[in-house]
């Protein structure tokens, strides 16, 4: 069975490896089926895996659905998140703008009833917004309808998701004590929460759900500068630029290098580093298949990485340009 970790000052217990539920919303992350799905939500509780993170705008509800359908079936206390996305429709969070712009307090309730209504619970673990900006602390409605919606017994807890590339854009929130978690890019190249985000939400004991463990798929040593994607698929876009395929395959062979590792050990390699961080609580791949389950449910032991691989690895951080 997975290691169980405390989720900050949630008191929640919840398994060191959770499921992220974009892929299977059958939209930007493209090639799920609903039937492959279901089957590795059932697999990975089977493992022991008992935390799910959701959004209402993944497949616009769809993952939603599919996560509901699997939870009420089964008699084990499954922690579930979901996300707000923003009214706006702006990913990242924009400097500049009223939060209300965002997340104003009707917009809120709608979509977490929306929510509420696609998972068939009455009740949200956590809900969280899918971006942030620490320029909204002590502005707008946002805060209010969170604190409503607590009171009503319908969101349990409340977090943000780190606008990508930001940890930093957070800390602010953390230290008012509003926030009981917050979801981050953590990964071998992406090591910027170390920085500063670990510390504050370690200090105010927030729960950190650890995103993008694999980088979206080249930690996994699977992707190659001959890799394709479906048209539409959101890593058209995400594998461009400073990221392009070959600077990525270059990056992802020098750690395979550096390590004296296989290419097909660098998964697990990648998700115990995200792990050796007791500041962790949960780490949330990807999963649309019961292979993928099993493989990264497995690493879920509590043994993280030893300290010497995780000491080699910090050579690997990649700072990308336009980090703010």
């Amino acid at each position: 069975m997975i290691h169980e970790r405390r989720l900050g000052r949630t008191g929640l217990s919840v398994s060191e490896i959770g499921y992220g539920a974009w892929g299977i919303g059958g939209d930007m992350w493209l090639g799920a089926q609903d039937d492959e799905s279901l089957a590795a939500l059932n697999r990975a509780i089977d493992l022991g895996l008992n935390f799910i993170d959701t959004a209402l705008a993944y497949g616009r509800g769809h993952s939603e659905q599919l996560v509901g359908q699997v939870v009420r079936s089964r008699e084990e206390r499954i922690v579930v998140s979901s996300k707000i996305p923003p009214k706006n429709l702006r990913w990242p969070a924009p400097d500049g703008i009223d939060p209300d712009e965002a997340f104003p307090e009707d917009w809120v309730r709608k979509c977490t009833e929306r929510t509420l209504s696609n998972l068939g619970m009455d009740a949200l673990d956590i809900q969280q917004f899918h971006v942030w900006n620490d320029d909204w602390l002590g502005r707008g409605t946002w805060l209010q309808a969170i604190e409503a919606l607590k009171d009503e017994g319908k969101i349990r807890f409340f977090g943000v998701s780190i606008n990508d590339l930001q940890p930093g854009n957070a800390v602010k929130l953390i230290e008012t004590g509003v926030v009981d978690t917050v979801q981050v890019i953590y990964n071998v190249f992406e090591q910027a929460p170390e920085d500063e985000l670990f510390a504050a939400c370690e200090a105010y004991d927030v729960g950190v759900i650890a995103r993008v463990p694999f980088d979206e798929g080249s930690l996994t040593g699977r992707i190659t500068p001959d890799s394709t994607f479906p048209d539409g698929d959101f890593r058209h876009e995400y594998f461009s630029g400073e990221r392009a395929l070959e600077n990525v395959d270059a990056r992802v062979q020098a750690i395979v290098d550096d390590l004296g590792i296989d290419r097909e050990e660098l998964p697990e390699v990648a998700l115990r580093y995200v792990l050796s961080r007791p500041e962790v609580s949960t780490a949330i791949p990807g999963m649309r298949t019961v292979r993928n389950v099993e493989r990264n449910c497995a690493v879920g032991d509590g043994a993280g990485l030893p300290e010497e691989r995780a000491s080699a690895l910090k050579a690997h951080r990649w700072d990308l340009a336009g980090r703010v």
